[in-house]
């Protein structure tokens, strides 16, 4: 594990395309932006959720053609695949740290991908969950509401 390396939320993909959240969307795109090679990670449940997200829940969805090619460019990201050890990962995860399914199964594949620090707004910040740390990258942004 390296404490250079993150895993990315669905949340933090979500508001690269939220224009609704300009400081959100300059924040993840930064994040982006600033990264070194190899030092962001994200899962397969990752990309599954931004594509359901961003072409049904914003306010602004966007038009699937154009978000299966945001997938196609996020795959490009190292991609954690899910199998059935992950899944059995999570779920002692969700009982010993008490998070949804869902929470421990990004918790898990953040740990499966290496990664030390999960950047997301949806867990509480600086919260450790297992070997992963919690590290919510919109704190600081205006109306993040963290």
């Amino acid at each position: 594990m390296t404490a250079d390396r993150a895993f990315l939320d669905t949340n933090v993909l979500v508001y690269l395309f939220d224009h609704d959240e300009p400081a959100k969307t300059r924040r993840a795109r930064e994040l982006l932006a600033q990264a070194k090679p190899g030092e962001l990670v994200l899962s397969a449940q990752v990309l599954s959720e931004f594509f359901v997200v961003v072409t049904r829940k914003l306010k602004r969805p966007l038009d699937p053609a154009i978000a299966l090619k945001a997938v196609d460019w996020l795959s490009l990201l190292r991609v954690v695949a899910l199998d059935p050890a992950l899944v059995k990962a999570a779920i002692q995860t969700s009982r010993s740290s008490q998070v949804s399914y869902w929470d421990a199964l990004i918790v898990t594949s953040a740990a499966a991908g290496g990664c030390a620090r999960l950047l997301s707004e949806d867990l509480n910040d600086d919260q450790l969950i297992g070997s992963v740390r919690v590290e919510n990258p919109f704190r600081d942004s205006v109306g993040s509401g963290a």
